[in-house]
């Protein structure tokens, strides 16, 4: 399709767009006015004081009762808008698009890993101690010979004492 051709084209949606706003504002309106002429009689301003209060009193009972429909009407518009925001939340639940709360750390002996995995009627202690083998320890014949560093530290501290350390070294 060439570039004149689809401009041509967009020219001609815009325009039938234009003319389709323009007919829903005019019954807009016209429904406008159809409704205050059902609902709204003409004014007519009585001329006595006692018809002007009667026509006041009458207003007032209308206002009463238009008053007294929005209210139930606002009830009901907040009603609905929080049930649709519970369905958007299931909606997002069953989709599983929400976010996964942080997993808190919990330290478990490994016996306790293993009750809560198996459950309660296996007992299984694990012992990890129980199977090894036991070692000896063979103390060395270097440790033997010098005894405790702290004492040998001890005798070597002071001006003394470095002395010592030169001439056994030398």
């Amino acid at each position: 399709m060439s570039l004149s051709r689809r401009n041509q084209l967009k020219s001609l949606l815009l325009l039938i767009g234009q003319v389709w706003l323009e007919k829903e504002a005019k019954e807009a309106e016209e429904e406008k006015m159809k409704h205050m002429e059902e609902n709204c009689p003409p004014l007519s301003i009585p001329g006595c004081m006692q018809e002007l209060q009667e026509l006041c009193r009458k207003l007032h009972k209308q206002i009463d009762l238009v008053d007294d429909e929005r209210y139930d009407m606002e009830l009901k518009v907040n009603k609905t808008n929080k049930e649709i925001d519970d369905l958007k939340v299931k909606i997002q639940d069953l989709n599983g698009k929400f976010k996964k709360p942080a997993l808190k750390k919990v330290r478990m002996s490994a016996d306790a890993l293993l009750a809560a995995l198996l459950g309660s009627k296996h007992k299984v202690s694990m012992d990890l101690r129980a199977n090894l083998k036991q070692v000896k320890k063979e103390v060395k014949e270097e440790e033997k010979q010098t005894g405790d560093w702290r004492k040998n530290i001890e005798d070597k501290a002071g001006m003394g004492g470095r002395k010592k350390m030169f001439e056994t070294e030398a």
